[in-house]
């Protein structure tokens, strides 16, 4: 199997697990939008076949989730998650490629990749706002990207360094 090979049956592999971990959480939304589970396999993605494909993969992942089950609402949930997430697989992955392949790195990686895909993900959601005539403000910002995901982001940073120091033992990121 080519690295080409590998890399696209694991990004298709992080698609699978990004429509099908929601599930686990689906029945109380409000355990799903603290924990955020579809991020997890989107920035694993990333660190493991690289930011294109983790781009990908993130961008993908909310729009095809609904049409499949009708969740995350389109709008505007599932469109500014869909350009956070990619935002999120593609940085993670250009960053844990250009810096040095040490296990602090892996969590400067991914908190850089988990702020910057949330700024993005509040540009979206203004922009939404501003089409759709909602409200959407610094206050609500700060609220639904850090204050009510917290739960989220600290499960992103205990669970994704050690599932990608994990994989790299096993020789299993082709991103390096």
């Amino acid at each position: 199997m080519t690295l080409t090979t590998k890399k696209i049956t694991f990004a298709g592999m992080f698609l699978a697990l990004a429509l099908l971990l929601p599930f686990l959480t689906g029945h109380i939304p409000q355990i799903g939008n603290a924990l955020s589970p579809m991020h997890i396999p989107v920035l694993l993605c990333g660190f493991v076949c690289g930011g294109p494909l983790g781009l990908v993969v993130g961008f993908i992942a909310p729009l095809l989730r609904y049409m499949l089950f009708g969740m995350p609402p389109i709008l505007p949930t599932g469109t500014a998650m869909a350009f956070e997430l990619a935002v999120y697989g593609l940085t993670s992955g250009l960053l844990y490629k250009m810096l040095p392949k040490k296990n602090p790195y892996i969590y400067i990686s991914l908190v850089i990749s988990m702020l910057i895909g949330r700024v993005v993900w509040g540009i979206a959601r203004f922009v939404i706002a501003f089409l759709t005539k909602d409200q959407f403000g610094l206050a609500i910002f700060w609220a639904q990207a850090f204050v009510n995901a917290l739960p989220g982001i600290i499960l992103h940073i205990v669970l994704i360094p050690v599932i990608v120091i994990a994989l790299r033992k096993a020789r299993m990121v082709f991103n390096e």
